[in-house]
């Protein structure tokens, strides 16, 4: 490699804003080192040097080479990468392809990486192009970010759509199930818009948190089915179940109607559910003139949040007495909620705080909506969970153990309460 020795050139002039002979110095001598790399690889390739006879039969022969520009953390550069022509024992002949620049590449790894993370951050593409404009020389278009987002995905194997996504479940003691948005009904009122068809739509994403033996979460499945329906559910539990996730001990649901369906198809009547109460309380305010809202939380909470057994049986029924007086709406809401509006009961008490709601998800929804906040229209469905799989990946999501993992291997007993009110 031609070393540069003459540093008059270096000159710091005032009207040279923004000149840093450094950087100068490592941009003149870092396409002769890309290109070196090439060399190097395809000598050793051919097991010989360029000119060099060699001792054995030869695997093929160089014939010129082509310019390819490459964008890196040192800028855009054109290089020369060598051609060469090889022949296998057949006599078949076929270009030789670099490794270290795989065909179609433009972005360096380590330039990939950098565009993605920043996307992960929560930039949108034209903010990534503008604040990168200075390290790259203007080479990152909206659509190089875009690639570079995708290739990230693909890479550190975080699925976007479920074809991408074949790996296996080992069992989980606990899953919790729900959208991570839904069409702006009363009971989420967040939306995820996206583009379908050309056109911008809200679109409402299932996603299934598990739960270890230690008590770790983690994400199971998060895919586009394109509703909520009991057919659209099974879809997805067959998904689970097909990649191996055994019949789980217990489920949080937000109380969909076709989810609960689903579940109990797939997994029988006996399976253990437990319906978001947070969601519910929700429900029974779309129940009660406002006027009665500040009462009905405090007494709902009373209710849920009472320490034992004996005393949410007790509170529950006093509840029930006082709003058939008062509201028979909300009476025939909790009515309708059954034993699976307290199926945390069942647990050890320490483990109440996480099996009462389906916080996991919704914490997940505020994460990711804190990164999306910046993009008015995702680009396609499938963007969601690749989004959401490449923030996990990546560690700018991080999700804890549930509270009272240590009593999880402890059995399920039987429902504590007489809801015989």
């Amino acid at each position: 490699m031609t070393q540069i020795t003459d540093t008059s050139r270096f000159s710091l002039l005032p009207h040279e804003a923004g000149f840093d002979p450094i950087e100068e110095r490592l941009r003149m001598n870092v396409r002769a080192t890309i290109e070196a790399v090439f060399e190097e690889e395809l000598a050793s390739f051919l097991g010989r040097l360029r000119y060099d006879r060699g001792d054995g039969a030869a695997k093929g022969y160089r014939h010129g080479h082509r310019e390819r520009q490459l964008t890196g953390t040192f800028g855009t550069e054109t290089v020369r990468v060598p051609r060469a022509r090889i022949e296998d024992e057949t006599g078949k002949v076929t270009e030789w392809r670099s490794n270290a620049l795989p065909r179609y590449q433009r972005l360096t790894k380590k330039a990939e990486t950098l565009i993605a993370a920043v996307y992960l951050a929560g930039t949108n593409t034209r903010r990534v192009k503008r604040a990168l404009f200075g390290l790259f020389e203007g080479a990152v278009s909206k659509a190089v970010v875009s690639r570079a987002r995708a290739a990230r995905s693909r890479s550190t194997g975080t699925p976007g759509v479920r074809a991408a996504s074949p790996m296996r479940i080992s069992s989980a003691l606990a899953i919790v199930l729900g959208p991570m948005a839904d069409n702006g009904s009363l009971l989420d009122g967040t939306v995820i818009r996206t583009r379908l068809d050309k056109k911008a739509t809200n679109i409402s994403v299932p996603a299934a948190i598990g739960v270890r033996r230690d008590g770790q979460k983690v994400l199971l499945s998060i895919r586009h089915m394109g509703g909520e329906s009991t057919s659209a559910w099974r879809q997805f539990l067959d998904d689970l179940d097909t990649r191996g996730l055994k019949r789980p001990d217990f489920v949080i649901v937000d109380g969909a109607p076709g989810l609960g369906a689903a579940l109990t198809a797939l997994w029988g009547d006996d399976l253990p559910i437990q319906r978001c109460t947070v969601h519910k309380h929700r429900n029974l305010l779309a129940h009660a003139p406002k006027h009665m809202h500040d009462e009905l939380t405090e007494d709902d909470r009373d209710m849920i949040y009472a320490d034992t057994p004996a005393e949410i049986e007790k509170r529950r029924k006093a509840f029930l007495r006082k709003r058939r007086l008062k509201c028979r709406a909300v009476a025939d809401s909790i009515e309708e909620a059954g034993a699976r509006l307290f199926t945390f009961t069942r647990l050890d008490p320490t483990q109440w705080k996480s099996a009462r709601t389906t916080n996991a998800i919704e914490r997940l929804n505020e994460e990711f909506r804190r990164r999306i906040k910046t993009r008015t229209v995702l680009p396609c469905a499938e963007t969601v969970p690749m989004l959401l799989w490449a923030l996990l990946a990546s560690g700018q999501i991080q999700m804890r153990k549930v509270d009272g993992w240590e009593t999880l291997t402890q059995p399920i007993e039987p429902m504590p309460l007489d809801l015989a009110a």
